[in-house]
């Protein structure tokens, strides 16, 4: 989605509400349409019985430490299960210990640029902003999830004082060192290493084709060495759960946990999806530069991230609005498969968490009364 957080106060905090459960064997009623189009098949069930929403709704979200974030239109909102006051007192939580106590719920309002500037409406250019604007507020929800598992801090004379949230200079630092990392990972070090054997390739067909296989392989190398860490399977159960939320309510159910659970924890609008389409599209996006020299190589790796990403987001909208179709399933079906790296099976507990923070950007708007004027600029990425 294409929007800017305000980064200012919480506009209120919303409690954890629940809707009545459907039965799992109960006819599904037709949902109101939330795309701004034609209805389309509410639900497609896989062979092991999950369950898979065949529409597109503008609402995305992301994982945070034990919680989730998602987003609407114009607002976006943060549940965190925040550690119980026994759990606190023994001091602070290990990545892999569940936080027993009560979920908070803060929202926030989403200024999209794009609905100022036509320019930025444009293809490519929007995917570009979008991007942009989800990683802005992608970071802000991981500072307010973090600072919600901080143990408040004791004053001199004893009594329980403010707690200290992470500086912000912290995050900002955090955001660009991930971005060198990640443009140096990706795209500098398969250059550099596939040039090292420039001369025995002898064509530039054969250099390009090479560095795609080197840079995606990092890629996969990569997610899978992140899949084997113990202290991020947290984080990947909620990022199931918030995909099992976003297709729950997309297929027009109730959100409660029992029917958000029946549903696959792959949605084709992940970032993951995402993340693999920019590797594949990168080895088409270098090939026509030829063989310039290093320097030159290397400028164009860099410069060309933007156009990369934007290309990108196109194809993965494109992809999620076309999920019932044959040959965009088949063309989709590696990146869904990557996401069992990235999504774990989440607990009823993680579910109450998603619902809690979709129910809060609900509670502010209503997707299926919005106008095409109001979606104009939308771009969620799940």
């Amino acid at each position: 989605m294409s929007a800017r957080s305000d980064a200012g106060s919480p506009m209120t905090a919303v409690a954890v509400s629940q809707a009545t459960a459907v039965h799992p064997d109960a006819p599904v009623a037709s949902p109101p349409d939330v795309s701004g189009g034609d209805a389309l098949p509410l639900i497609d069930a896989a062979p092991d019985g999950e369950l898979n929403a065949q529409r597109d709704a503008p609402v995305g979200g992301q994982a945070v430490l034990e919680g989730v974030m998602m987003r609407g239109v114009a607002n976006w909102a943060v549940a965190v299960r925040k550690p119980s006051a026994e759990q606190l007192s023994e001091g602070e939580l290990s990545p892999e210990e569940a936080a027993l106590g009560d979920v908070e719920v803060t929202t926030y309002p989403l200024d999209s640029a794009m609905k100022r500037h036509r320019l930025l409406r444009l293809p490519i250019i929007r995917g570009v902003v979008a991007l942009g604007g989800s990683m802005v507020i992608g970071f802000r929800a991981l500072e307010v999830s973090a600072n919600a598992q901080l143990p408040p801090e004791e004053s001199k004379d004893g009594e329980e004082a403010e707690k200290q949230d992470i500086p912000k200079g912290v995050w900002a630092g955090t955001v660009v060192v991930a971005l060198a990392l990640a443009i140096v990972l990706f795209f500098l070090i398969p250059v550099g290493l596939t040039s090292l054997i420039k001369h025995q390739l002898g064509s530039s067909f054969l250099f390009w084709l090479v560095e795609g296989v080197v840079r995606t392989s990092l890629f996969l190398g990569y997610m899978l060495l992140l899949s084997r860490v113990k202290d991020l399977r947290r984080v990947f159960e909620y990022h199931g759960a918030e995909h099992k939320t976003i297709s729950c309510f997309e297929a027009g159910l109730p959100l409660t946990p029992a029917n958000a659970k029946r549903f696959s924890r792959l949605h084709p609008r992940c970032g993951t999806s995402f993340l693999l389409v920019v590797m594949i599209v990168a080895i088409f996006v270098f090939a026509p530069i030829g063989l310039p020299a290093w320097y030159w190589l290397m400028a164009t790796r860099i410069l060309g991230v933007p156009i990369i990403a934007g290309i990108s987001f196109e194809l993965i909208k494109f992809a999620g609005r076309n999920r019932s179709r044959g040959w965009v399933r088949a063309i989709m079906w590696p990146g869904l498969k990557l996401q069992l790296l990235t999504t774990r099976e989440p607990d009823l507990e993680q579910l109450e968490v998603a619902i809690a923070a979709l129910d809060a950007v609900l509670a502010l708007e209503t997707p299926g009364e919005l106008s095409a004027a109001d979606l104009v600029g939308v771009e969620v990425v799940a």
